[in-house]
């Protein structure tokens, strides 16, 4: 018996695909806030998984806590969101100098649209009140402790972590997201 593909999308996909086999979308196509662009793509209760590598910060919370509620519609039961953010709980002055609010230098670097620099607190009550279960993946605690638990890069790549990104050498970590996936019961 065939079965149906599942649908995996990344949102906010740049111009690099780390998730080659996924649906790849920019804001102008699929919209976080958007229905219109989602109802015309896909079905409620027909995606797999949503992955979203440093998006989620360009968001307000209440922003943030919209954009889930709308992609737990197009969700199925049990499919998730595998989100990575700057954590707000690194503790590196350079890096936290790069992903504040409104970013450094010009209007045209990446960070200059943040909003907010979640910590593992702050993504994952998100999350809980938008009705998912959080499982963190990567994280720094209070103490700028980092934290890791095992997750397979298959179901979702995020080069911005412990394992992929290239300032990550050596055992020295120069460069860490939350990671969390946010799974819709």
């Amino acid at each position: 018996m065939k079965t149906k593909e599942s649908i995996k999308v990344v949102i906010g996909a740049g111009e690099h695909s780390n998730n080659p086999d996924w649906i790849q979308t920019q804001e102008a196509e699929l919209n976080l806030f958007n229905e219109n662009h989602w109802k015309s793509r896909f079905k409620v209760n027909s995606i797999e998984a949503i992955l979203a590598e440093h998006v989620w910060e360009h968001l307000t919370y209440e922003e943030g806590k919209a954009a889930a509620l709308n992609c737990f519609n197009y969700l199925k039961p049990s499919g998730y969101i595998r989100c990575a953010v700057p954590d707000g709980y690194f503790p590196d002055k350079d890096y936290q100098q790069v992903v504040q609010v409104g970013g450094p230098g010009p209007s045209d670097h990446p960070a200059a649209s943040h909003k907010i620099v979640h910590n593992y607190k702050t993504l994952k009550s998100m999350f809980e009140e938008a009705g998912y279960k959080v499982n963190l993946l990567e994280y720094c605690n209070e103490n700028g402790e980092f934290i890791y638990n095992d997750w397979d890069e298959k179901e979702g790549f995020i080069y911005r972590s412990k394992r992929f990104d290239h300032r990550n050498a050596e055992g020295e970590l120069g460069f860490v997201s939350v990671i969390v996936d946010a799974i819709k019961p």
